[in-house]
């Protein structure tokens, strides 16, 4: 049953509060099976985890995103909806909610990622270009980050096929200025996504959480030139533990824009010199039919809440059984010989207490010194 305006408006509400990252707001739904009841749980659980209050996002901020979305035009993809992209849908930290500005049917095509440098050679976004043109004209859908370089170059070449866009901050925001221009392009042939509100300003700790979103959404990812140390190839990781298709443009030795895409390919990466290469990399995506994975489903809880006594007890064995080295939740269940879903409520707790750190591939850790990434 489709959920009705009140559920879909606290599935807005959940994500927009204090402390509430993807992993918990989809943890936080499984558990309570509404947004609505988690609304209503969320207080107690971060008081039990340490916290005296926590920020719930009011409804009028809800209702104040919403007016400013349809100012502009966009539209609001949430999980768990046929029209939200199934591959991206599949991850653990799949955005809860996604902001599309200009044409969301983009998005359930076939997408390939083209990322790279910033301070991108002449020669390499010329590459970079011809590369979005062909695979575009394939029956590809180019997806990128809007930063200059590379991902220009990429948005540019696939302008007339289809492009997807994924800022950093929220989708009203052009960021870098330069590319101003590119962007209206954008937002009348392709789509701008992002997971933020409208307003929002491009921070560093945005970039990782648009970077996941970028190789999320695409069967594959392509690096044209990128340092030793880039966003390109921390995409390049995120993409391999989504289970994505790596591949990269080797470059010359000489030049350090090539260090990053010829390491990925002494690692194993596929070797691009073209389309045709990409294009065989993912043939076995594109010649016969893939099934999608199924989309969550929020229809209530699967289960009660363990008793008191029993959290009291894994409250305390999750304690002692991690620290500020990520650990896998299932190896921290493992330590902990007690049910999923008491470890599960647990972090919970900690995590809306701010007493505990989400990293890719379902790992957790105490805070470092800069706190928990929100």
């Amino acid at each position: 049953m489709r959920p009705d305006k009140t559920e879909y408006r606290d599935r807005l509400r959940l994500f927009r509060s204090e402390n509430v990252g993807p992993v918990t707001w989809r943890q936080l739904m499984s558990v309570y099976g509404s947004a609505t009841a988690a609304i209503r749980a969320v207080p107690d659980l971060a008081r039990r985890g340490g916290k005296r209050a926590i920020r719930i996002c009011p409804v009028q901020a809800v209702e104040d995103e919403k007016k400013a979305l349809t100012a502009l035009g966009a539209k609001l993809l949430f999980l768990g909806d046929p029209a939200y992209p199934p591959l991206l849908a599949a991850l653990d930290d799949a955005p809860p909610v996604l902001t599309v500005l200009g044409t969301p049917d983009l998005l359930r095509r076939p997408v390939v990622a083209i990322v790279g440098a910033r301070n991108a050679s002449a020669n390499g976004c010329r590459f970079a270009e011809r590369l979005a043109r062909e695979l575009g004209e394939a029956g590809l859908v180019v997806v990128s980050g809007l930063a200059r370089g590379i991902d220009s170059a990429a948005h540019a070449g696939s302008l007339e096929t289809g492009t997807v866009a994924v800022m950093a901050g929220g989708v009203d925001v052009v960021y870098p200025a330069e590319n101003a221009g590119l962007y209206e392009s954008i937002r009348g042939a392709g789509a701008l996504v992002s997971e933020l509100p409208p307003g929002v300003k491009p921070f560093a700790s945005h970039f990782p959480r648009r970077n996941r979103i970028v190789s999320g959404l695409a069967l594959g990812i392509v690096v044209v030139e990128a340092a030793a140390r880039s966003g390109s190839l921390l995409s390049a990781r995120l993409a391999l533990e989504q289970g994505r298709e790596v591949m990269a443009v080797p470059g010359s030795p000489l030049d350090a824009r090539a260090r990053g895409p010829n390491s990925l390919i002494r690692s194993g990466a596929a070797l691009v010199e073209s389309a045709h290469d990409v294009l065989e990399v993912l043939e076995p995506y594109l010649s016969r039919p893939v099934s999608e994975p199924d989309l969550p489903r929020f229809q209530g809880p699967a289960s009660g809440i363990p008793p008191e006594n029993e959290l009291e007890d894994a409250r305390e064995r999750v304690c002692n059984a991690f620290d500020e080295t990520p650990i896998p939740v299932d190896e921290l269940i493992r330590r902990c010989q007690m049910s999923p879903l008491a470890v599960s409520v647990v972090l919970l707790e900690l995590e809306l207490a701010g007493r505990l750190t989400r990293h890719p591939g379902n790992r957790v850790s105490r805070p470092g010194p800069q706190g928990p990434d929100a």
